[in-house]
């Protein structure tokens, strides 16, 4: 029933804007709309703080089926998800009553600034200071790569209080929009996903209250990786979505496009090509739904039954047969794929991004490999 409410709402209020929201790179506010009258766009929040109270696997099957038609717009209700989480795990029960509820009614959007310009893969090399003043922290310092910077209220923040400790002198902060201080730098001019607008955020002598720390001091570099443990999932989701999306459409086309007398779609090579494609979408998926039970499992208070390693296996499974059946899909419809006219260029650029962001696929791997189960 979920899904069926998310699909039928997402064709006929994503899907008709996102050829335009690509186009134009702007912003997919029809889908913010749409979502937020529809409590999906944060629908992660639990029901204490006003929240839809949804599981992992529901929050999964909510981007998926809006990643489907729009990947941009899936980043809504997913990164809604990752910039929130540190709240939700870490949090003080004020500052959860103060941020969440807020997000849940659609008030504000939360992003998740962790990356710097010299700080990708290696996070724990971030350079942003948080410097302990009174009764407040003073944040400076440069985020890089934040999704729905601009758009979003509300921002957490990763910034060394104790250069001395590396990845243990790391502490998480909520920062607002409108705190003094805060500024952004222009739109990232990118390959795909153009209508999620990706931002610098600046941060010049930020003076935030001592409240808005999320947790102990030292220990936000433990709660970020906590935080992406859970949220790959939700990149596995959009890449599952992509790809469906492309399946479904290079289905209907290889039916109706005709050479040498019938359909395209009864010549063995091009049955063999969709076949492969199915196949590794659906392995991806069940791949995907399992690492979302032991999400739930864990946020429940449960043993962490590998979740690690399912998280990023999820994510990096599933990026990798999305970009492999978005290129198929547009190899399918030849000449036509190529063009703008149709809407799976875009689902390959589109897939590209799952490849790469919250951890590349090769560090993807080093976490497995460092968390075997």
């Amino acid at each position: 029933m979920l899904r069926d409410s998310v699909r039928s709402l997402a064709e006929a209020k994503i899907a008709p804007y996102a050829a335009e929201v690509d186009e134009e790179a702007r912003f997919p506010q029809e889908a913010r709309d749409a979502l937020t009258l529809n409590d999906l766009h944060a629908v992660h929040v639990p029901e204490a703080y006003d929240g839809a109270g949804a599981d992992a696997l529901a929050t999964v099957i909510v981007i998926e089926e809006v990643a489907r038609v729009c990947a941009s717009s899936s980043l809504i209700p997913a990164v809604n998800k990752l910039g929130s989480l540190p709240v939700i795990l870490s949090g003080s029960e004020e500052l959860k009553k103060k941020y969440l509820a807020p997000l849940a009614k659609g008030d504000a959007m939360f992003s998740y600034c962790l990356s710097e310009p010299d700080a990708g893969s290696d996070a724990a090399g971030m350079k942003t200071k948080a410097v302990r003043d009174g009764d407040d922290y003073v944040l400076n310092g440069v985020k890089r790569w934040i999704t729905n910077a601009g758009v979003s209220e509300y921002y957490t923040v990763m910034a060394v209080t104790d250069p001395e400790k590396r990845s243990k002198g790391i502490s998480a902060f909520v920062v607002e929009k409108s705190d003094p201080g805060v500024s952004f730098g222009a739109p990232e001019k990118k390959l795909g996903i153009k209508g999620s607008p990706t931002r610098e955020v600046y941060l010049d002598n930020v003076r935030i209250p001592a409240d808005r720390l999320i947790g102990a001091e030292g220990t936000g570099f433990a709660t970020a990786m906590q935080t992406l443990d859970h949220t790959r999932i939700t990149i596995a989701a959009q890449a599952l979505g992509i790809a469906q999306g492309a399946l479904d459409y290079a289905k209907g086309y290889v039916q109706e496009r005709k050479q040498f007398g019938k359909p395209i779609g009864d010549f063995q090579g091009v049955q063999f090509m969709l076949a492969d494609m199915a196949m590794k979408l659906e392995a991806a998926r069940q791949l995907t739904y399992a690492a979302a039970a032991k999400s739930e499992r864990i946020s429940a208070g449960g043993k962490p039954e590998d979740l690690t390693f399912f998280g990023a296996a999820a994510k990096c499974y599933a990026s990798d047969a999305a970009m492999e059946i978005t290129t198929d899909a547009v190899q399918l419809l030849g000449g036509y794929g190529y063009t703008r006219d149709y809407p799976l260029e875009r689902m390959m650029r589109d897939a590209k991004i799952t490849q790469i962001y919250e951890g590349t696929n090769q560090v993807q791997r080093i976490v497995m490999a460092r968390n075997l189960p």
